[in-house]
């Protein structure tokens, strides 16, 4: 499948997209072939759900490339692929206030 999709890749025209397969898009993002993701960002806590990016996958950074509001409030983000991700972490005083923080270790993986 991923050499198919690498294939469909190298040929000129439009692009290819994937709309709501979580499996496919985590085969997909094994073999880097994950060009841009377009996420929408709901102002919603459902709770329960779906995870599209589930244990197993690979973290990766992502760079914001563009981002928009819409008029119910969801946030629609165009995401590309960054490489490995740095953690932070944050040290946090009585009330919330927040006294440390720094980038502390780089992900492990790819």
């Amino acid at each position: 499948m991923a050499e198919a999709v690498a294939e469909l890749e190298r040929q000129p025209g439009n692009e290819l997209q994937v709309h709501g397969s979580g499996r496919l898009i985590q085969s997909l993002m094994d073999h880097d072939l994950v060009d841009e993701y377009r996420l929408w960002i709901s102002p919603v806590v459902l709770g329960d759900g779906q995870r599209l990016f589930t244990d197993g996958v690979a973290p990766t950074a992502m760079k914001l490339v563009d981002a928009q509001l819409t008029r119910s409030g969801a946030v629609v983000h165009v995401d590309q692929p960054a490489g490995r991700p740095e953690y932070g972490s944050v040290l946090l005083e009585g009330d919330g206030i927040v006294v440390q923080d720094s980038i502390s270790r780089k992900a492990t993986g790819r």
